[in-house]
């Protein structure tokens, strides 16, 4: 038996995703690209490539690892590039996204062996998050002044819009998209491709995939663009979970549980916003508060019911722990970070990485 702390990739959670990709690329016309930013676990990108075009990156970094382990299209996309980084990006690279007209004078000329893009923020968004919302006062995310853009459009090829987030409402997003189309139509009319970002759950139960996909090719058709779509959350839908052990039960007004991985080491997201992680069943007699075991007072994973009540050495799995986590785990208070773990089409288990006190301490210098 594998020890916890783990994340467990589940192949079978993934090709349901893909399933669904496939489908929506062949009644659209869309491509799909993997964002990075939100799962980069290599191990399985097998079990993607197949179903996606290629990745775009929000870094140097994730650029390369693009190319080197996804291939297919390879998008570069930074909200601020440095002088020694962009040949290298280039190279990498099969589309440039300038977050800036500043970015792409000084460095359009070094890119012009590729195809080069800027990002275009229609100042608004679906994110309930200040924290995470492009549109939000005084933004550095994209360019949005029409004649300002008009002033370099001959020198790109194609835009990067993302202003989704999380968003599962497709009337919303037919509205936002129409209201994109009516107030920079003259744009979207000289270019050949556009990139309307990720944010979009067009994996979530009950999603009207295929609306979804006629208003794309519409979209299209229009401005007889290539649409790009930049899928996150919506490849990796619960695809994998966090399975942690009980260490320790206390009793302090409420049962207290706590557990050998840490919400601000291994699901930072949940802390950084304030929400509580998913288990299932969440139903049963005994109330439980899961935290974690960093010294941090609120590295809480949240309160749950169980049908039982929790011992040492009981598992549990916490859910969600694909996007945004193995990219922001972190080594704080040299808490063991979580092996990966791939649940295979046939039920059994395979170690892909495990992770020891040497990388804790090459992290460090």
């Amino acid at each position: 038996m594998i020890p916890t702390p783990f994340y467990q990739i589940d192949r079978t959670a993934l090709a349901r995703n893909m399933a669904i990709i496939d489908r929506l690329r062949a009644a659209s016309g869309a491509r799909t690209l993997l964002a990075l930013k939100c799962f980069a676990t290599w191990p399985v990108f097998d079990a993607m490539r197949p179903h996606m075009d290629g990745t775009t990156s929000s870094s140097l970094y994730e650029l390369r690892l693009g190319r080197e382990k996804f291939g297919g299209e390879t998008h570069a996309y930074s909200v601020a590039w440095a002088d020694h980084e962009i040949d290298e990006a280039v190279g990498y690279a099969d589309k440039i996204i300038f977050n800036s007209i500043s970015q792409l004078e000084r460095f359009g000329g070094r890119a012009s062996g590729i195809a080069c893009g800027l990002r275009l923020n229609p100042r608004f968004s679906t994110s309930g998050f200040d924290l995470a919302d492009p549109a939000r006062k005084f933004s550095r995310l994209g360019e949005w002044d029409a004649a300002k853009i008009g002033g370099v459009i001959d020198r790109i090829s194609g835009f990067m819009i993302h202003y989704n987030c999380e968003n599962a409402d497709f009337d919303l997003f037919d509205a936002q998209l129409t209201r994109i189309e009516h107030e920079f139509g003259a744009l979207l009319h000289q270019v050949e491709w556009v990139s309307l970002g990720g944010g979009i759950h067009f994996t979530g139960a009950g999603y009207p995939v295929d609306r979804l996909a006629a208003r794309l090719k519409a979209f299209a058709e229009r401005f007889a663009i290539q649409i790009y779509l930049e899928p996150g959350e919506a490849a990796i839908t619960g695809a994998a979970t966090l399975e942690v052990s009980v260490l320790d039960v206390l009793e302090n007004e409420k049962t207290l549980a706590i557990v050998d991985a840490s919400i601000e080491a291994h699901m930072l997201d949940l802390l950084i916003y304030r929400l509580p992680a998913r288990v299932a069943p969440d139903a049963g007699d005994f109330p439980v508060m899961v935290c974690g075991k960093s010294c941090l007072a609120g590295d809480i994973f949240g309160e749950f019911r169980f049908p039982t009540a929790l011992k040492v050495g009981d598992r549990i799995s916490i859910l969600d722990a694909a996007g945004y986590t193995m990219v922001k785990k972190n080594w704080f208070n040299g808490v063991k970070m979580p092996a990966i773990v791939i649940r295979e089409l046939d039920g059994s288990l395979t170690l892909a990485r495990e992770f020891g006190y040497e990388d804790y301490v090459t992290s460090l210098g």
